[in-house]
């Protein structure tokens, strides 16, 4: 029984995986003024960057804020997970002591991963507002 609990959510997790893959993988659209002149390195560089891509390092849209949006969008998704397997876990526990203890930690810690989530999502992005307004 737990090992098909946990092939499934491997299965889930995987599939969670892909699917924010797809969805931050940047689907190039080429400028065509752009990509007909001469080759060189810069002009290829410049080609092969999508129309949408950040070009600022910092600020508000930038590499760094896209980059940590990300990663803690991706923390916060599996700590959701994790509360949802803990809670499988309490349920089907069936009474057992050390069953229930080792659900009750994995509910635990899901639950701070949220929270530590969430203030990083909002450290980070006043960090960078600040940042932003201090430099203006």
């Amino acid at each position: 029984m737990k090992k098909s609990i946990k092939t499934v959510f491997a299965g889930l997790l995987s599939v969670a995986v892909l699917a924010i893959g797809v969805a931050y993988s940047p689907i190039s659209t080429l400028a065509s003024a752009e990509c007909t002149q001469e080759q060189t390195i810069t002009n290829g560089a410049a080609c092969a960057q999508p129309d949408n891509a950040p070009t600022e390092i910092f600020g508000k849209g930038g590499i760094f804020q896209t980059i940590t949006n990300a990663a803690l969008y991706i923390i916060g998704a599996l700590s959701v997970i994790m509360l949802i397997y803990g809670g499988i876990r309490y349920t089907i526990s069936m009474g057992d002591a050390k069953n229930i203890e080792a659900a009750k930690n994995t509910i635990l810690y899901a639950v701070i991963g949220i929270v530590i989530s969430v203030l990083a999502y909002a450290i980070v992005n006043f960090v960078l507002v600040t940042l932003i307004s201090a430099s203006a």
